[in-house]
């Protein structure tokens, strides 16, 4: 695994729009916000064209643009990492003219995104053997005052946390008010509890409980190379050319899989059947644990008579590992940031947990 520099204290960083740019409001005020703050921190900018571009379906503008400004700034040795601007619909559109060989022969550097970023973080590290970041687009970090998770975003890009732990309160919905100031805090009104399910069959899902179980004696302790994302994207790639998840298991299959996944779109139901399409092309193969994030769609509802935890456990009970879930992973804030890629270790007590990455 190639693992990139850590972006230095005057270092460059670099902005691409593969996905949706900064070109509408609070995006455009917050991204110029964020710039600011970044400025007075010392570091240099360097921004791709289409960073202020509204001409694609999507994403930001046509694809061959897009695919070409990430591949032009992932290479080019003026900016030391790249945060892009923003998720979106179609990113998957521009892999054609995405020059992943050329990427794989250049220098590593970090490349920080999630949701749509899915299409460049997985495949960064499936295809080019190099670590990625799934964490916050640079519009997030206008926040006044900034949340931990940004904080620790931040942090890791530096290389000075590689720990994380899970954060007290998260966002179930955002304050409509706020919606238009790109500075605004997230509205914390839930208290974040772990859901797990583990391979002897003790589990705190209530509406998986089994009988006699001691939740006090919980201990959880697994180790595994991260891999993972959006489960939009992730099945959308599945089966295509860009699909070589199965070579990559198989690289690493001595330090097994650990998969990291959360849900923007899909319902319960979708959620469901892209699980079966995973377990069903082989890529749960070697599996060590699972982390599973809250669904932006389904929190707290049934559909045919199962709730989201179902719709993800019930495909996993067979590889008798792990699986955590309700995870400050993806679309409802806060979301911690994660090395895909990378060694970790994931420890919980059933109450809290942390995640532990190292570069090797």
């Amino acid at each position: 695994m190639r693992y990139p520099a850590f972006l230095k204290g005057n270092g460059t960083i670099g902005f691409v729009a593969p996905s949706f740019g900064c070109a509408t409001e609070p995006y455009k005020s917050g991204f110029l916000y964020a710039q600011k703050k970044w400025k007075e921190q010392g570091y240099q900018l360097q921004l791709g064209p289409n960073c202020y571009v509204e001409e694609g379906v999507g994403i930001s503008n046509i694809p061959q643009k897009c695919g070409e400004e990430l591949t032009d700034y992932y290479c080019d040795k003026n900016n030391d990492c790249l945060i892009s601007c923003g998720g979106g619909e179609l990113m998957c559109e521009i892999l054609d003219y995405v020059d992943f060989e050329r990427i794989g022969k250049a220098a590593p550097k970090w490349y920080l995104g999630y949701s749509d970023n899915t299409n460049f973080t997985f495949l960064l590290t499936t295809l080019c053997d190099t670590a990625s970041i799934y964490g916050p687009c640079a519009s997030s970090f206008a926040m006044e005052p900034m949340h931990p998770a940004l904080e620790d975003a931040m942090l890791l890009l530096q290389g000075k946390k590689l720990t994380m732990q899970g954060y007290d309160k998260w966002e179930k919905e955002s304050l409509e008010e706020d919606e238009e100031d790109p500075c605004a805090f997230y509205n914390l009104t839930e208290t974040s509890v772990i859901k797990y399910y583990m391979p002897d069959g003790r589990t705190n899902v209530e509406s998986l409980r089994k009988a006699g179980v001691n939740e006090d004696e919980t201990e959880i302790d697994f180790s595994g190379r991260l891999l993972g994302g959006c489960m939009d994207c992730l099945v959308n790639l599945l089966g295509t050319q860009y699909d070589q998840v199965t070579a990559f298991t198989e690289r690493y299959k001595e330090d097994g899989i650990i998969w990291f996944l959360e849900a923007c779109d899909l319902n319960l139901m979708g959620i469901r059947r892209a699980m079966w399409q995973m377990e069903h092309a082989g890529w749960f193969r070697h599996c060590k644990g699972f982390l599973i994030g809250r669904p932006r769609i389904g929190m707290g509802v049934e559909e045919f008579g199962i709730d989201e935890y179902q719709a993800v456990c019930e495909m996993l009970y067979p590889y008798h590992v792990p699986v955590l879930m309700d995870l400050d992973i993806g679309h409802l804030p806060p979301s911690m940031p994660l090395l895909c890629g990378s060694m970790a270790r994931v420890n919980s007590d059933g109450q809290t947990y942390r995640v532990e990455m190292t570069l090797q």
